[in-house]
């Protein structure tokens, strides 16, 4: 009873605030990010453990991932992740990031402004640790949770933590929906001050969709990410309008569906991937753009370019590498065969001639007839396998014109 009244306690005395933790809601991988950042849609951007867990059902190599970004003011965000096949239908993925700036100028109160460039420097940064798992269910539907643990170095330390998880469905061939919740353990923060702040938990919905093209050689795939489905989002990105935006679905389809994401890309056979999006449906400002380069079976590179109407552009890279096909080559892909299309097939007994003709024809084959070359061949055409017609079974023969 006292503990059931202490936790009440402490969960009145929280603060809701929208975003807490809001450094675990960047963009680390340049392939997502080229494409809107419509992160949950996107399949093998192993980078993306953040948003899109229920991935790793379908991971069969081992990758390491690497991903840095330069943002405006010498702010910088480094993303680490790795992730390792569990068997045939899981994998699991963890992930580190770093997010801040370095050698930033400070004056103590009371403290002459010094000449020059004689300044005492400070770094601010949220380090972050994720761990994420997936597993295919059935034939079509696979699962992803994902836990997140966050730090905080400022002028206070302060720890966050969050926990996801997602489900992805194939409708029909190369065509995907997916729905999302983000902190169903809701997002939390604690403060060394004391302070206690989370935010409610979210759930958006995406979808992806990837069609073969021979004529030039590639295959073309749609991605899109709606807005957040249980609370209504600012999404004025130029900052000059004071509206309420970010309507939910049930109250304004159409600016619901307006905030959402996307792009498309065009990935050639020979290793090269072309693509644009948009940051949100809103802003033609927010469009993006990036390419992507298999330079070898173990090696990629990805680049993007994002616009903002506001601040300056971003430019984001980043790298994967699988140390397992840098000295092996790729495994060939696991059939998967429904029990129903494999018919049953009975054992009977073999019909008593049938045998004696099977024995028959065995028994010639052991002792062949010895050739007579006494007599000419008869010469005729040989086609693909078959064998030439009163040619010896072996040996050397002589024809006669």
């Amino acid at each position: 009873m006292i503990t059931a009244l202490g936790c009440a306690c402490f969960a009145f005395g929280a603060d809701r605030v929208v975003g807490a933790n809001a450094t675990l809601d960047i963009e680390p991988g340049a392939r997502s990010a080229a494409l809107g950042s419509a992160t949950m849609a996107v399949d093998g951007d192993y980078l993306g453990l953040y948003s899109n867990p229920y991935q790793l059902a379908n991971v069969r190599y081992a990758w390491a991932n690497f991903s840095h970004t330069a943002y405006f003011e010498d702010t910088q965000y480094d993303f680490a992740s790795a992730v390792l096949p569990l068997g045939l239908d899981q994998g699991l993925g963890i992930a580190f990031s770093r997010f801040g700036a370095d050698d930033i100028p400070y004056i103590k109160e009371g403290e002459p402004i010094p000449e020059g460039s004689d300044y005492n420097t400070l770094s601010i940064a949220d380090w972050t640790f994720s761990l994420a798992w997936g597993k295919k269910l059935f034939n079509r539907l696979d699962l992803g949770v994902s836990f997140h643990g966050l730090y905080r170095d400022m002028d206070q330390t302060g720890w966050g933590f969050r926990g996801d998880a997602g489900l992805r469905y194939r409708v029909v061939q190369e065509f995907y929906v997916a729905g999302f919740l983000k902190g169903w353990t809701s997002s939390a923060a604690t403060w060394e001050s004391g302070e206690f702040e989370y935010s409610s938990p979210e759930f958006y919905l995406a979808a992806s969709y990837s069609l073969p093209v021979p004529y030039l050689y590639g295959k073309f795939s749609a991605y899109w990410q709606g807005a957040g489905m249980f609370h209504r989002e600012a999404r004025a990105l130029d900052f000059e309008e004071d509206e309420s935006q970010g309507g939910r679905l049930w109250d304004d389809p159409i600016d619901w569906f307006q905030g959402g994401r996307g792009g498309i890309e065009f990935a050639f056979d020979f290793g090269l991937s072309l693509r644009a999006g948009l940051g949100s449906f809103t802003s033609l400002q927010s469009v993006t753009a990036g390419a992507g380069l298999t330079i070898a079976k173990f090696l990629q590179v990805d680049y993007a370019f994002e616009s903002h109407p506001v601040f300056s552009p971003v430019h984001r890279v980043s790298i994967s590498v699988s140390p397992y096909l840098f000295s092996h080559n790729p495994r060939p892909e696991p059939a998967r065969v429904s029990p129903a299309a494999t018919p049953a097939v009975l054992a009977e007994e073999p019909d008593s001639a049938l045998a004696d003709e099977v024995v028959a024809s065995e028994d010639a084959a052991i002792e062949p007839e010895t050739p007579d070359f006494s007599q000419p061949t008869q010469k005729s055409t040989e086609v693909g396998d078959e064998v030439l017609e009163g040619a010896p079974a072996g040996g050397t023969y002589w024809e006669e014109d």
